[in-house]
């Protein structure tokens, strides 16, 4: 079977790494142009990319996806199936050229969490449980019927960095899975339930600033739903501090929703119920660091307070 693979972030590289281990015959990897990153302005590859270059792989990078001349290298190409991880809105002129069609992998439990941002929305949500899905594309996103679905517990240690790497390993087992299923014939096709329809939109930095006035549950969550990244924030003294890792006490809060409690090499941080404890957080301007450094680092011990804004 003859396959385009397309993706783009590390989320990607294990499903097409497993498909090459089981002998498929990728045609072409499609990925992202190279963009300029960081204060000098160096060109950066796709982590999908980096991979493709080192197994010997065709790449093609285009930026229109409608682009006359990419329709026509894909059509060339000739594929059974294109696989999407992690990738763009294809059209309908590309996503129908394979004779088997083409399918995506999909952060979660269709019809739960569709868009951009479903690990990070399954945490703030507290869901206990996520998984991955496959399903054949369709113009509306996140919309095609499913193939193939496989669930995993959704831990209380697990923020959106460990959980990306627990679905991008499940996912690439289900996408193996998948093509094998294809070939033999032997899908049955499941319809999305639009009444479980849940969106999960991409998630903006002035999306991150954590509001204190609400229950120590709800922060956590918002919290580990954003680490390592876009990050959740607060503000201390007007400079922004993010807030990596946090765990909840039953320790009742006994101050206004926001004030830092330093207690026993504790640094605790009051909400409307309970006081949360701070494990992990990075002042502006400064490397990350734990909660012990932080209150090392203080001068005298002086009564603090974390604000939504400068």
């Amino acid at each position: 079977m003859k396959i385009v693979f397309m993706g783009t972030p590390e989320f990607s590289v294990p499903s097409l790494k497993i498909l090459l281990e089981n002998n498929y015959d990728i045609a072409a990897v499609v990925t992202a142009p190279d963009k300029r990153k960081g204060r000098g302005r160096i060109l950066s590859e796709s982590d999908v990319k980096k991979f493709a270059v080192e197994r010997g792989l065709k790449i093609l990078q285009p930026e229109k996806l409608k682009d006359e001349q990419f329709v026509n290298e894909i059509r060339i190409l000739d594929p059974d199936l294109i696989i999407v991880v992690a990738f763009r809105i294809l059209p309908k002129e590309v996503f129908t050229i394979p004779k088997y069609g083409s399918f995506n992998l999909h952060a979660s439990l269709l019809p739960k969490y569709r868009g951009a941002a479903p690990i990070n929305h399954a945490l703030i949500s507290g869901e206990t449980e996520t998984g991955v899905t496959t399903f054949f594309l369709k113009e509306k996103v996140d919309t095609g019927n499913i193939i193939l679905q496989k669930k995993i517990e959704i831990l209380s240690e697990d923020d959106a960095g460990r959980l990306h790497d627990k679905l991008s390993t499940s996912g690439a087992e289900v996408v193996l899975e998948t093509v094998r299923m294809i070939e033999r014939g032997n899908i049955i096709l499941k319809e999305q339930d639009e009444s479980q329809a849940s969106p999960a939109p991409k998630i903006f930095k002035e999306d991150c600033g954590i509001k204190w006035d609400q229950g120590s549950v709800k922060i956590n969550n918002f919290i580990r739903g954003l680490s390592p990244r876009p990050t959740a924030f607060t503000f201390l003294n007007e400079r922004s501090v993010k807030i990596y890792r946090t765990k909840l006490t039953d320790i009742p809060s006994g101050k206004s929703a926001g004030t830092l409690i330093i207690n026993n090499k504790q640094l605790l941080v009051s909400t409307i119920d309970n006081e949360l404890e701070i494990l992990e957080l990075q002042l502006e301007g400064k490397k990350r660091i734990s909660a012990a450094d932080f209150i090392n680092g203080l001068d005298r011990i002086v009564e603090l307070y974390f604000t939504g804004k400068k």
